[in-house]
C-alpha cells in the first residue's frame, strides 16, 4: 500500500502519541524498536515548532556555556540542529537571526554554522567516500587494553550520555566528542560502526554533520585524536563523577593512549570543484514538488516558488529497511509532514522513490546528497532549484575546516 494517510498535524489539535500511532502502523515495521516501541524524541517536528525555536533563540553568554554538559538549564546549545537538518531552518535564514547578538558570541555561533557548512561542502565533494577513512586509519591502541563494551554504561558519563541520545534523540557536541572518541580513540572499535550507532537516534543526523564530527573526533580525518577521560568529565559535569559507582576506580582516569596510522589510499582533499548545483532554476513545467528529508521547510526554493502546487513525500522503504532508524526519527518527521499538509496539498507515500514516483512532472530542489543524485537520474525532474547554500561553493580545498573556511567568502 504504498500511498498512505497524511500524518495528523498536531497544529490541528492531534497530540503527539496520535503520531506515535501513525508512525507505528505505517512504519513500524522499519524502525528499530518495531511497531510497539515507537516514540517521540525530545523535539517536535515542523516548520511551526523550527519557526518558534529561532523566534525565542537567544545567543547571550553562547561562547562560555556552548560545552556545558550538566546542569542541563546552564546549556548555552542553540537546539537548532534537528530543524537544521530537514532545511525547516536553512543556514542563511539563521545567519541572519543572529546579526544583532553579541559580537564574540555571535561569532562562535556563527562558526558552528560553517562548520554544518564546511560538512556539506564536504559531502558534495566526496559523497559515500566519506564514510571511509580520510587521512589515518582508526585508532587501535585500546583493542589491546579495553575490555569492556565501547560505551560501558556502568560508567556514570556513559549511562547518562547513551541514555539522552536513546531517549531524546539529541545530545550536546561535547557529549557527542565523548561518544566518538570513549568508542574509537579508547575502546578501539571502528569509527563508523559507532558513527551509525549515533546516527539511528540522532533527529540531527546526517552523514555530512555527523560523519566529519566522527571523523574530526576520532582522527581518522584530522591531525589528531581527541581523548576523552575523567577530566572532561569533572570539569563539564562533575556530578557524574560524584554519583558514578565507579569514581574510586575510573576506567577513564588517564588520558588514552592513541596510535594513529595513514590510509594508503586517501582521498584527494586538495583544491578542486566541489558540486554546488545550478545557480538559477533550469527547467519549468513541474506539477508537483518532490521532497525528500533534507529540504522539508516552506523556504524549499521548490516548493516557495509556487505555493499552490502540491508536493509529495516517500518514505523510502529499501532504504530505511537497511539503516532500521529510532521510531522517533520517523515520529519527527511525520510531524514535519503533517504541518506541512495543513498549509498545501501533500502526498505521502511509502516504497522505493523512483518506482512510486516515475513518470511524474517533477518539480525539485538540487540537493548536495548522493542519494538525491541517484533519484534524479532516474527520474529526470523537468524543473530543479538551487539549493540555499550559506556560502556556495566553487573550487576550494576541503582538506581541513581552516583551509576551506580561509577561502570562503563569508
Amino acid at each position: 500500500m504504498p500511498l498512505l494517510p497524511v500524518p495528523p498535524s498536531t497544529a490541528d489539535g492531534a497530540s503527539v502519541a496520535d503520531v506515535e500511532r501513525w508512525v507505528a502502523e505505517h512504519l513500524g515495521d522499519l524502525t528499530l524498536e518495531g511497531p510497539d516501541g515507537v516514540r517521540a524524541g525530545g523535539f517536535d517536528g515542523g516548520q511551526a515548532a523550527a519557526d518558534a525555536a529561532l523566534a525565542t533563540l537567544d545567543i547571550d553568554g553562547y561562547a562560555r556555556t556552548r560545552s556545558t554538559v550538566l546542569p542541563e538549564e546552564r546549556r548555552g546549545s542553540s537546539r537548532l540542529s534537528p530543524y537544521i537538518r530537514y532545511g525547516l531552518l536553512p543556514l542563511p535564514r539563521v545567519w541572519a537571526a543572529v546579526q544583532d547578538a553579541p559580537s564574540f558570541d555571535r561569532k562562535r555561533f556563527r562558526d558552528e554554522l560553517l562548520w554544518q557548512e564546511y560538512a556539506r561542502h564536504l559531502y558534495s565533494r566526496l559523497g559515500s567516500r566519506l564514510r571511509s577513512s580520510l587521512r589515518n586509519q582508526s585508532p587501535t591502541e585500546g583493542r589491546q587494553t579495553w575490555d569492556r563494551p565501547a560505551w560501558d554504561r556502568s560508567m556514570a558519563c556513559m549511562d547518562f550520555v547513551v541514555g539522552e541520545l536513546h531517549d531524546e534523540g539529541w545530545v550536546v557536541n561535547q557529549t557527542r566528542m565523548w561518544l566518538a572518541s570513549q568508542w574509537a580513540v579508547r575502546a578501539g572499535a571502528d569509527w563508523r560502526e559507532g558513527e551509525q550507532e549515533m546516527f539511528v537516534h540522532l533527529l540531527d543526523g546526517s552523514r555530512a554533520a555527523n560523519g566529519l564530527g566522527w571523523q574530526w573526533t576520532t582522527g581518522t580525518g584530522s591531525s589528531k585524536a581527541y581523548g576523552f577521560s575523567r577530566w572532561q568529565v569533572q570539569k563539564r559535569a562533575p556530578q557524574l563523577c560524584r554519583r558514578c559507582p565507579l569514581r574510586d576506580a575510573c576506567p577513564i582516569e588517564e588520558w588514552p593512549e592513541v596510535r594513529l596510522e595513514r590510509v594508503p589510499d586517501r582521498a584527494d582533499l586538495t583544491k578542486g570543484p566541489v558540486p554546488a548545483g545550478p545557480d538559477a532554476v533550469e527547467g519549468e513545467g513541474g506539477e508537483v514538488v518532490w521532497l525528500t528529508a533534507e529540504s522539508l521547510g516552506d523556504s524549499d526554493p521548490a516548493l516557495a516558488h509556487d505555493e499552490t502546487r502540491p508536493a509529495v513525500f516517500v518514505f523510502d522503504e529499501p532504504l530505511l529497511a537497511r539503516l532500521r532508524l529510532s521510531g522517533k526519527r520517523l515520529v519527527f518527521l511525520a510531524q514535519t509532514l503533517g504541518d506541512l499538509a495543513g498549509r498545501r496539498a501533500l502526498e505521502v507515500r511509502r516504497g522505493d522513490v523512483v518506482e512510486e514516483l516515475r513518470g511524474r512532472r517533477l518539480a525539485a530542489t538540487w540537493t548536495p546528497v548522493p542519494g538525491w543524485h541517484r533519484r534524479a537520474a532516474a527520474l529526470q525532474p523537468v524543473e530543479v532549484h538551487p539549493w540555499l547554500w550559506l556560502a556556495r561553493p566553487g573550487t576550494t580545498s576541503v582538506g581541513s575546516y581552516t583551509a576551506w573556511r580561509r577561502d570562503l567568502k563569508v
